[in-house]
């Protein structure tokens, strides 16, 4: 995703806390005039969102995007589900990884991409809370690591 060319509009830091990333996808999204112009504002929230497919079709659902100060009546509903582009073959496979056990979409991270709007979106496993105090650990233990490198490189 962080290739050249792309503007990180926001990310979903919790998502990588309280899930497992099996697989990313990379997708459009079609929004409103005005959603568009507060996004170039950074007004998003990814916390708590997700995505759903309905009639072959995949929206992400809790994504917020607030109003646009000067947008007056054109504005837009802030909560609205918005509708993912994706192609069909991608759509399928997620399909068949939302039909099994454990597995949910979550949207990672919002960009700009050649100045259309993406989302990139992991197929993710919950986390339980050993795993989540585990991957605590681990990074506590690589930053007193990397401390102490740090001392006695000095």
């Amino acid at each position: 995703m962080a290739t050249e060319g792309t503007k990180t509009i926001v990310q979903n830091r919790k998502a990588r806390h309280d899930y497992f990333i099996e697989e990313t996808y990379e997708a459009g999204i079609e929004l409103k005039g005005t959603e568009v112009k507060s996004l170039r504002l950074g007004r998003a929230n990814l916390q708590d969102s997700y995505a759903t497919i309905k009639d072959g079709e995949v929206f992400v659902n809790g994504l917020h995007i607030s109003p646009y100060e000067m947008g007056n009546r054109f504005n837009h509903d802030p909560m609205r589900p918005k509708k993912l582009l994706l192609h069909r073959y991608e759509i399928n496979k997620l399909i068949g990884h939302t039909q099994k056990k454990g597995l949910t979409i979550v949207p990672l991270s919002l960009y700009f991409k050649k100045g259309k709007v993406k989302v990139q979106l992991a197929v993710a496993r919950g986390k339980k809370l050993y795993d989540k105090r585990e991957d605590i650990a681990k990074k506590h233990a690589q930053r007193e690591i990397d401390r102490r490198m740090k001392d006695y490189s000095r």
